[in-house]
């Protein structure tokens, strides 16, 4: 696999490679290093091959794009010299960005299968991240690079329904494609004992802190009923270009001693934290068209550690989760998100209905349920390739 991402922090292709691997699969991982982090090291039988490393502080479009192609150069050469050593049947490349697939030209050309695994849809992710209009130039050429990686790969994995239906109409055939929600892993997200809180009441939002996410909402919600619930404490991990506007944010607000913000975490590391929250918050902005219809991984997951989710009701939220399972509140509504948060906080009741009814919703959506399909779809494609030069069952992740 090829992914433009940290391995161990990101669920999605962690699920993959370990369902994989854990059926016998040699799988290589190919991503991105963070600073301390050894170079190779193999990770629940999966081979971990970290080539870049990067801090998540863009600021231009430039540096994005230079920090990009530096990596589709690295993976190029790292995909291709592996596969003329061993010979991978199946190459799983992880979008964004889109041209990543060709960094698989090479096996692509000597018979491998390559799937495209789309888990943000480019040209809104783009337009988000740097304010760019739909009717721009730019836009429309990653449009045009959205079609040519697909067209390139031999399947399509979207990241969800209302993407599959998008791509659909302007880039690929039903027949090539396949949507796979970003489930939990029950083997890390389950419920467990919380232990100790100290009297605080924890309220926590792990993920990227970019403007789309809407980090900055919460914190204003939290300073207008901060003295409410003097016990409570706002915990955000992450890392993002929106971090140091967040914390001048905090101390403008003075709330340096209840809103604190933390490093990213391996997922093991930041489920243990999730499960020790007494309420989470997804705080997405609905006037993004991208946070509009970007689904969360985060709130399944809270919903298998049996922790209720304040949740932003945006057009993807409310297409896959209801008002029995979360508390919704009106997206960018700073006065609504903090009523929702002294809501929950006064109401035990509540918080453990909702807790319960996700719960039940989870154990019907999980990996563990959906997992076999993309083993199924894995299979279909590596029976395609050329009986002559195939060996063993061999998939390389590239993430993003």
């Amino acid at each position: 696999m090829v992914v433009y991402s940290f391995y161990e922090s990101d669920t999605r292709v962690l699920q993959y490679a370990k369902t994989l691997a854990a059926r016998g699969d040699i799988v290589d991982v190919i991503a991105l290093r963070r600073e301390g982090t050894p170079t190779f090291e193999v990770l629940d039988g999966v081979n971990v091959y970290r080539i870049q490393e990067r801090k998540v502080n863009e600021r231009s479009q430039l540096a994005y794009l230079f920090r990009i192609l530096r990596f589709l150069l690295l993976s190029t050469l790292v995909l291709t010299k592996k596969h003329l050593a061993k010979r991978y049947d199946v190459i799983h490349i992880h979008s964004v960005p889109d041209f990543l697939v060709l960094a698989a030209t090479v096996p692509k050309l000597a018979g491998a299968r390559v799937i495209l695994d789309i888990h943000d849809i480019l040209p809104e992710f783009y337009a988000s991240k740097f304010g760019v209009s739909a009717n721009s130039l730019v836009f429309k050429t990653l449009l045009l690079v959205e079609k040519l990686s697909i067209s390139f790969s031999d399947h399509v994995i979207i990241a969800n329904h209302l993407w599959l239906d998008r791509l659909v109409s302007r880039s690929v055939k039903p027949e090539k494609c396949t949507s796979f929600l970003n489930y939990p892993d029950p083997a890390v997200f389950y419920p467990r004992s919380k232990g100790p809180a100290n009297g605080r009441f924890l309220i926590t939002y792990p993920g990227s802190l970019n403007p789309h996410q809407g980090v900055d909402i919460v914190i204003r919600a939290f300073a207008l009923v901060a003295d409410k619930m003097p016990e409570a404490e706002l915990r955000i991990y992450g890392e993002g270009p929106a971090k140091p506007s967040l914390i001048r944010l905090r101390d403008e607000l003075g709330l340096q001693s209840s809103v604190i913000f933390h490093e990213s975490l391996p997922i093991s590391e930041i489920a243990e934290v999730m499960a020790r929250s007494d309420l989470a918050v997804v705080p997405k902005r609905a006037s993004s068209a991208f946070g509009n219809e970007a689904a969360s991984t985060k709130i399944m997951e809270f919903m298998s550690l049996g922790v209720p989710v304040i949740v932003s009701r945006t057009k993807i939220d409310t297409y896959y989760h209801n008002d029995s399972m979360v508390k919704f509140f009106e997206s960018e509504n700073e006065s609504d998100l903090a009523y929702s948060m002294l809501l929950l906080r006064s109401n035990p009741k509540l918080r453990m209905q909702l807790a319960s009814n996700a719960s039940r919703h989870v154990q019907r959506h999980n990996w563990r349920e959906k997992g076999q399909e993309y083993l199924d779809l894995v299979d279909m494609l590596a029976s395609k390739v050329s009986p002559v030069r195939k060996r063993e069952d061999q998939v390389t992740v590239m993430h993003q």
